[in-house]
């Protein structure tokens, strides 16, 4: 039997090409991903501070959710090394091998992160996380956060050597400038290799990347923007609006945030209400259009990363692939983001 350190190297993915569901290119890559992942913050199981953001799902209801997702034509989970210390790779692999999804059947993306650590710390602790995963490969590894003891060359030339010894697929980044994209960028075709993608909070309430040059450098380059948070926490699914009631029984740091108070709901209120009529009128949900929007803004540029912490969730979010905006309809929309984002200011 192999290891998982074994079982993780040389990853041979089956080709998408005879898939029906949607597939984009990721950046510069051979790999074919579907347009949504999933975001797996909510496998954390409630542990470490950055895991109790989310309250604790059961097993069963984890492997639901990626059985959903998987049904639905999503072909990729996106974790991290700090979601729960490893829990939610180690969440995600059960559920994988629960499922009998193969080394491999599914692509993976994962994250190091860099916060009081040097670019060392990549090589020291790419164990830790092939033994969390269970040795499913490691498609896509990223770097969580810009911030670190070791400059952002020294840190790609760490995930250069991993690519090369084939421990890892491809590489990105997290919350990196336009300024660092570049510098990664270079750094990594000094070894025949390419950034692959840059993931960053992006919706129709967060466009920020639109304007700081972090979007207009990703086109550039051709590195897939991959939007967490594209649905604002729950905010864009509309059922804070149609029941003003959740906000109050939310738990956790949402319950403090200025955009769940009553005031903040109202602002938005105009851009959901465009959100419900389109939703209504093609038979689909708030989420979704607003999952069209943000797939459909800028070509096959972007990808999103919506979570779920219910079957029915991974299954609404998987069926926004297959809806699409008319040009009117997105700017419409874009129109309307400007001007809540506005108020929202």
């Amino acid at each position: 039997m192999q290891t998982p350190s074994e079982r993780s190297r040389a990853p041979e993915f089956p080709p998408d090409s005879g898939s029906a569901h949607p597939r984009r290119r990721l950046g510069p890559s051979d790999l074919m991903f579907s347009p949504i992942g999933l975001g797996c913050w909510q496998f954390s199981r409630g542990r470490g501070i950055v895991g109790k953001y989310w309250g604790k799902l059961e097993e069963t209801a984890m492997t639901d959710i990626v059985r959903e997702c998987l049904a639905g034509g999503v072909n990729w989970f996106d974790t991290a090394e700090i979601y729960g210390s490893g829990q939610s790779e180690q969440s995600l692999a059960r559920a994988l091998d629960e499922i009998d999804i193969q080394p491999g059947q599914a692509h993976i993306a994962t994250k190091w992160w860099p916060l009081l650590r040097t670019s060392a710390s990549i090589a020291k602790t790419i164990e830790l996380r092939c033994r969390a995963l269970s040795g499913h490969p490691i498609s896509l590894y990223q770097v969580h956060q810009p911030y670190s003891f070791s400059s952002v060359a020294a840190e790609m030339r760490e995930m250069a050597k991993l690519a090369e010894d084939g421990r890892i697929g491809q590489i990105g980044v997290s919350n990196y400038s336009a300024r660092q994209m570049r510098t990664a960028d270079k750094t990594l075709r000094g070894y025949g290799l390419r950034l692959t993608s840059n993931q960053v909070k992006f919706s129709l309430l967060d466009r920020r990347i639109e304007h700081d040059g972090v979007l207009e450098t990703a086109k550039e380059l051709g590195v897939a923007i991959i939007a967490y948070s594209p649905l604002e926490q729950g905010l864009l699914t509309g059922k804070f609006h149609r029941r003003k009631e959740l906000a109050a029984e939310l738990q956790g740091p949402r319950k403090w945030m200025p955009s769940f108070r009553p005031d903040g709901l109202k602002r938005v209120e105009p851009l959901i209400s465009r959100l419900e009529e389109i939703a209504e009128a093609r038979g689909a949900s708030v989420s979704q259009i607003a999952l069209a929007w943000l797939l459909g803004a800028h070509g096959d540029t972007v990808f999103a990363i919506p979570g779920a912490s219910r079957p029915e969730h991974a299954r609404d979010n998987a069926g926004a692939m297959s809806v699409r905006l008319t040009a009117d309809e997105r700017a419409e929309l874009s129109e309307l983001s400007d001007r809540v984002r506005k108020r929202r200011a």
